[in-house]
């Protein structure tokens, strides 16, 4: 299916040490199901079909390039050092360039992720018109996620609030952000040299851009995915495990 979205880049945030992994290894070359997490993602993104996948490396890089030597189509950006999402986008913007079109950012640790959602994010962002949709996900227990505050008429998003900077009230909130957004680039890229690490983390966060483009009067919306699973991180041994049983369980659906 490759160039079906031909005016589609993806963005993949791969650069994370994973210390939760309790592993010296680099996150995204922890394997499920035989391979890496990496690969489950990249073998999404070319079910997909977009024009271009530029991975954000850092920690391991070597490595990691190492791993996927040899896999055409793989456009390298490297940060180090890592700080933050929003950090990791601004190093993939010479890779990108001028490119215009929709920028599609994916997590490198998400290996249960479809191409089926994606291209519904994909369709829902354009049908918006909004020059940014955040993919959303509703969690029983939504700890350690960013909270999505919607507008009043439900359908937009007023804000992403990290947990660290949350309110108690906020932090109620069951839907969360995923990390997974399609952007207009050119709105990104107007945005992404305003971004201040003036927070909790002292990161760079990429959620930032949703108010800043919000300032300049353009549209930010939300669309919630029908299987939380999908996007699911994988930040420790134990998440590993849980996230093999549920590829297991989610072939043998769609296998019926």
């Amino acid at each position: 299916m490759s160039g079906v979205h031909k005016d589609v880049a993806a963005v993949v945030l791969a650069a994370g040490m994973g210390k939760r992994m309790k592993s010296d290894l680099a996150k995204v070359l922890h394997e499920m199901a035989g391979r890496p997490l990496l690969a489950h993602v990249l073998d999404t993104l070319d079910e997909l079909g977009v024009a271009r996948t530029v991975v954000v490396i850092g920690h391991q890089r070597e490595r990691v390039q190492a791993a996927f030597a040899g896999r055409k189509g793989i456009e390298w950006a490297v940060q180090d050092p890592q700080r933050g999402t929003g950090h990791a986008c601004m190093m993939a913007e010479p890779a990108l360039g001028d490119f215009r079109g929709t920028v599609l950012v994916v997590c490198g640790d998400t290996p249960l992720l479809t191409a089926r959602t994606l291209g519904n994010l994909l369709e829902r962002h354009a049908k918006s018109g909004a020059q940014v949709t955040c993919l959303s996900m509703r969690l029983v227990d939504p700890k350690g996620y960013g909270r999505i505050v919607r507008t009043a008429d439900g359908h937009g998003i007023e804000r992403i609030v990290e947990e660290k900077d949350a309110t108690p009230a906020e932090r109620t909130i069951d839907e969360v952000n995923s990390g997974i957004f399609a952007f207009d680039h050119a709105a990104l890229k107007s945005v992404l040299s305003m971004l201040t690490a003036n927070n909790a983390q002292g990161e760079y966060y990429l959620t930032d851009t949703v108010s800043l483009l919000q300032a300049r009067g353009a549209k930010a919306a939300v669309w919630c995915a029908e299987d939380a699973r999908e996007l699911l991180g994988i930040n420790t041994p134990e998440q590993l495990a849980e996230a093999e049983q549920a590829w297991l369980a989610m072939r043998r659906r769609s296998s019926r």
